[in-house]
This record gives structure tokens, sequence and C-alpha cells, in this order.
């Protein structure tokens, strides 16, 4: 299958991922570079794996996922890229950030990207490899290449966070409206209706309402619901729930036991 879709997701901002899809469109046409997102946060490799997970997830079988978020550039991470069991490839960091979607189509092989091998438009910048190694590869991957070609053999060094267990859990997310999507799954917290604590980072905990979405209370309610990705998020009804709770990335959310009432 030629003439793939290539998408792109980074934190390196517009004028450097210019530059990547510059070296793309050498490979395949313009049209066929889809931007996800290029503004993540600096450095966020859980976030940006977790982000990339739920987008990648929703293109078709046989895209190529370019991602680059990758704090360790130059250094001993390897450069790799993935062939999915479903046919989509995955090129970035073996940093963790390819491991959340790739563990969700299936790896049937990896390889260790060799820039003799991968060529590309000059020589590899040590602190940019996302465009002098990562989007060759991805090019030539669009163009019908095999995996093969681009290195040797190898498996993913760091795989995917383990999953929260109990009622202890993380913020993943913020988005833009300031909600915390965190990683807890639905049934860690009660039905619809009541009331539940939640506690950030050992702090005490603060009462939310469990909502089934934000119109369920009035404007600056905070809300805990099911976020669109699946898991469990808390949210300030037309407000900014990372503002109030001065919560980002990275912090950790308890729903603490026996605090919880349906009511």
């Amino acid at each position: 299958m030629a003439d793939r879709i290539v998408t792109l997701t980074s934190d390196i901002g517009s004028s450097y991922a210019a530059q990547i899809k510059g070296v793309l469109c050498r490979y395949l046409p313009p049209a066929r570079v889809v931007d996800l997102v290029q503004d993540l946060r600096p450095h966020g490799i859980v976030e940006a794996g977790f982000l990339l997970r739920h987008m990648g997830a929703r293109f078709p079988a046989g895209t190529v996922h370019l991602a680059i978020v990758d704090p360790g550039v130059g250094g001993d991470r390897s450069p790799v890229a993935v062939e999915c069991v479903e046919g989509s490839y995955l090129v970035g960091p073996d940093n963790g950030l390819l491991a959340p979607l790739a563990e969700h189509l299936g790896v049937r092989s990896v390889v260790r990207l060799d820039p003799a091998r991968v060529g590309g438009p000059g020589r590899v910048s040590a602190t940019f490899e996302g465009r002098d190694l990562f989007a060759p590869a991805a090019g030539r991957l669009a163009s019908g290449e095999p995996i093969r070609s681009l290195g040797p053999r190898t498996r993913l060094a760091v795989g995917a966070p383990p999953p929260p267990t109990g009622s202890s859990g993380t913020v993943v997310h913020v988005d833009r409206f300031g909600n915390l999507i965190t990683d807890l799954p639905p049934d860690a917290a009660p039905s619809v209706g009541g009331r539940v604590g939640v506690r950030f980072a050992r702090r005490r905990a603060v009462e939310l309402l469990r909502a089934r979405t934000y119109s369920d209370a009035r404007a600056g309610k905070a809300l805990l619901l099911v976020s669109s990705f699946g898991t469990l998020e808390i949210s300030v009804a037309e407000g900014n729930a990372s503002t109030r709770f001065r919560v980002g990335p990275g912090t950790g959310v308890e729903l603490p036991r026996g605090r919880s009432a349906n009511r």
C-alpha cells in the first residue's frame, strides 16, 4: 500500500514542524500529511503518548504516525520504526512515546533506524533527528518501502505506563478548557448523581458532583465525569479546573475510599 497518510504529532511548534513537512513532501503529496498537534507541552512524554494513542487509533489502518517528543534527542534512546499488526507504522524515539499506540494496535516488528540506510536530504543533526532521520523514514514507509530496509530488528525498550490500580491515578492531560483528564477508569467512581471526594497529590479532598455531562450543573460547579477519552475527567462547568485546583499533567489523583456518597 503506497501513498499512505502520514500524521505528525510533536511538541516542537510550527516552525520546526514546517521543516519536517518539507522533508515529507519529498516523498509524498502535501495533502497526505495530517497535522495532529505541534504544541504539546514540552518534554511531556507520558501526556503525548496518551494523546497519540487516542488520536492515532481514529485513523485508518496503514497510516504512518510520525511522533516527536524527544528530550533525549541525540542520546542513548533508540530511534525506531514500528510496524503494527493492522498495517500502520509508528516512527519516533523509543522513550515511551510510541508504546501506548503500539500496544493498542499490536506490534508486528520493530527496527532501529540506521541513518546510512534511511538516507535523507542532508546530514543528520544531533539536535533535530525529527527532521533528518524520522521524517525520511516516515516518508519511505509512506511510499511503500518495507520496514526492514530502514535498519536492524530490535524491540521497544520502553513500554506504556502501567494502568492505575484501585482508586489512585494520575492527571495525564489538561485540555485547552482546563479539564483534567485522568487515567482512571469510569468504574473507579460512583454512579452519576452522587457526590465524590477527590484528592490531588495528598491534599485535602474536594467534593465533586458525579455528572454525566457539563450541563448537569450550573457555571462554576466542579464535576467528575467520563471524558471523551473514556477515562475519568475533573472539570468546572464553564470554568477551568486546572486553574481552580492548581493541577497539571503528572499530578496524582485519588478517589478516597469511604468519602463518596450517592445522594
